[in-house]
């Protein structure tokens, strides 16, 4: 009986469509497309994935399927007589309960589609950025693309579900490329290196030296001051760098360690390492491309979170002097503390 009702309203909507239908029949289909639909089974609203390539027959039987709609033919001839059976855009869409089939044809028509984001935080590896791209559940494909150090701009990165990993990959390498263009038609004149490979290294540098964004034009400050003057950058992370590709070391840096010679190890070799260390946000590119106008040549930490910077070796030890203290006292606090 459901097959031969089924039928006879097909039946009835193409002689609508034909022109031929009466007013009782029109007022029933758009009655019906127009009406409350079905409430959701679960929560206040159901996730309904308009796949790619889906012909309206395909997803009105869908939306029946999964009781979105009472009449998967009632959907059809709705969308057919509004002229938007073309329009409908594939996508991840989510459907309030109760929505009426006009009303899901207009969500599908607008394609705002749900969105699913992937945050890059500054100062991660490649190798951590792929990680975090290969576990990501709703990306899909494999990764095939191999991104050099540096290369990936840190960000969040807002996709569709149906988006693969190598297309989002390649996003963050446009988007690198595209800030650092910008930024390097802008740079200070006379800076201490001449291509913007060598700027995003030394930006890695900043980034991992420092946390803090009003930190960082200073810093880099400190480090183009030394290059400029021939002196060694004497970077901790890029020992780090040297010894495990960025993987933390779990603990300090051991003396054999500051004396080991590795081509990232800036206590070691001049200038800059072969590569980035990292791959710094736009805040420490900028940083590298204008730096603060100062002579400093040093900075140690200063225990609030920043560091103190200093233009000579005198008030560089006067400064270290003040860490160590701020060391101990902490170290005492600890030892002292109850159990």
């Amino acid at each position: 009986m459901r097959f031969v009702a089924g039928l006879f309203k097909l039946v009835l909507v193409l002689v609508l469509l034909a022109g031929v239908g009466g007013a009782v029949l029109a007022w029933y289909v758009f009655d019906q497309f127009e009406s409350s639909g079905p409430p959701a089974r679960e929560g206040a609203a159901t996730i309904f994935m308009l796949e790619k390539g889906s012909g309206l027959a395909q997803t009105a039987q869908a939306l029946e399927r999964d009781w979105l709609v009472k009449d998967a033919i009632v959907f059809r001839a709705g969308v057919t007589w509004y002229g938007k059976t073309s329009a409908l855009k594939a996508g991840e869409y989510e459907i309030p309960s109760g929505a009426s089939p006009k009303a899901i044809m207009e969500i599908f028509v607008q394609g705002k589609s749900i969105v699913h984001k992937v945050t890059v935080a500054e100062g991660l590896t490649s190798a951590t950025v792929m990680d975090l791209v290969r576990r990501d559940a709703v990306l899909v494909g494999d990764l095939t693309v191999v991104p050099t150090e540096g290369s990936l701009l840190p960000e969040t990165y807002l996709f569709q579900r149906g988006t693969t990993r190598d297309q989002l990959v390649g996003q963050m390498q446009r988007d690198h490329v595209k800030v650092l263009d910008e930024l390097w038609d802008k740079r200070q004149a006379g800076l201490p290196f001449t291509t913007k490979n060598e700027a995003v290294t030394l930006a890695s540098i900043v980034e991992k030296e420092t946390g803090l964004a009003s930190e960082r034009p200073r810093v880099a400050a400190v480090f183009i001051n030394r290059l400029r003057k021939g002196m060694r950058l004497q970077s901790d992370p890029t020992i780090i760098y040297g010894l495990t590709k960025g993987v933390p070391l779990g603990r300090g840096i051991r003396q054999s360690e500051l004396e080991k010679a590795t081509p990232y190890n800036t206590y070691v070799i001049a200038g800059l390492p072969p590569t980035p260390i990292a791959n710094p946000g736009r805040a420490s590119l900028e940083a590298v491309l204008n730096p603060a106008p100062t002579q400093d040549l040093f900075f140690v930490a200063n225990g609030t979170g920043g560091h103190a910077f200093a233009a000579t070796e005198a008030e560089h030890q006067v400064n270290v002097q003040k860490w160590r203290e701020i060391e101990r006292q902490r170290t005492l606090r600890t030892s002292t503390a109850p159990r």
